[in-house]
């Protein structure tokens, strides 16, 4: 099985989730799955196809800096 066949595979066996706050019918929201080797997968659901990787620690610290309102402002 090639590399990118076996990405396909496994981003169709995680268990995607996304926030309760993601219920418009645009489909503009994250979602983020921990996968078997325990790294961090996210992607955008209008592009699922587009995966990001990541180590739990670092997803971790992203989450307290959002919460601690340190990315308010932000925009595109």
């Amino acid at each position: 099985m090639s590399c990118t066949n076996w990405v396909r595979s496994e981003m169709f066996q995680l268990a995607w989730q996304k926030s309760s706050f993601s219920t418009g019918a645009e489909g503009e929201c994250v979602e983020v799955a921990t996968a078997a080797d325990g790294l961090i997968r996210l992607r955008e659901s209008d592009d699922p196809a587009v995966v990001v990787t990541t180590a739990p620690g670092r997803w971790g610290a992203f989450l307290q800096r959002i919460k601690a309102g340190e990315c308010d402002g932000l925009t595109a």
